[in-house]
């Protein structure tokens, strides 16, 4: 008897232990797959201005700005590197919460 039970007892440790493992892995899919950050995303904030280039950068002077002027930080918009409201759009299918840069003269 001690041989048989002992026998059945680790069948059953084993048969818990892939229980448990494919749970956890079944658990971990799903939390990737529904409540990842990047969810829908590959990482890449800019999917389609100046790609040719390896990095975009714009410089303005301050004199030329005028009284205000109205950056994007979302990457969406049509004008960029200004602003044109895309991010709207972008905030509500993601469920982000982007706005624009905004750089205005100070009243003195």
């Amino acid at each position: 008897m001690g041989h048989s039970s002992n026998s059945s007892v680790k069948v059953e440790w084993i048969a818990a232990v892939a229980f448990a493992a494919g749970t956890a892995a079944v658990g971990y899919l799903a939390y990737k797959k529904f409540f990842s950050k990047g969810k829908g995303c590959n990482g890449m904030v800019n999917l389609h201005i100046q790609k040719d280039n390896p990095k975009i950068v714009h410089a303005f002077d301050m004199e030329d700005l005028g009284e205000k002027a109205v950056y994007c930080r979302c990457w969406r918009s049509k004008t960029f590197p200004l602003c044109d409201g895309s991010h709207t759009k972008h905030n509500d299918e993601t469920g982000d919460n982007v706005g624009p840069l905004i750089i205005k003269r100070k009243d003195v």
